[in-house]
């Protein structure tokens, strides 16, 4: 079947996370990847280290449980992303 919003990309509605060149990884429903950066929705963003965790711990617990909503809409911008992927594909 598919989405009903085929201009919005593959990962359109996906939980995916964002990794970037820096110290913060981000979680959140992909809404559109755009040459500007990536646009999450309902999403979270972990920076290396809070909440005494690293990016691996904060990613694995993330793929086990899902992520708690603490952003309506983030914006990750091109420069700073390194890849995007699928949480599914972390495993549990």
């Amino acid at each position: 079947m598919g989405t009903f919003h085929q201009n919005k990309g593959e990962l359109h509605g996906i939980t995916v996370v964002v990794e970037t060149h820096g110290p913060e990884v981000f979680v959140g429903r992909c809404d559109t990847v755009t040459p500007q950066g990536v646009i999450l929705l309902d999403g979270d963003r972990h920076s290396d280290g809070d909440d005494g965790r690293s990016k691996e711990e904060y990613l694995r617990q993330a793929a086990q449980f899902g992520v708690w909503k603490k952003y309506d809409r983030l914006m990750v911008p091109t420069a700073e992303v390194v890849s995007i992927r699928r949480l599914s594909e972390l495993g549990a």
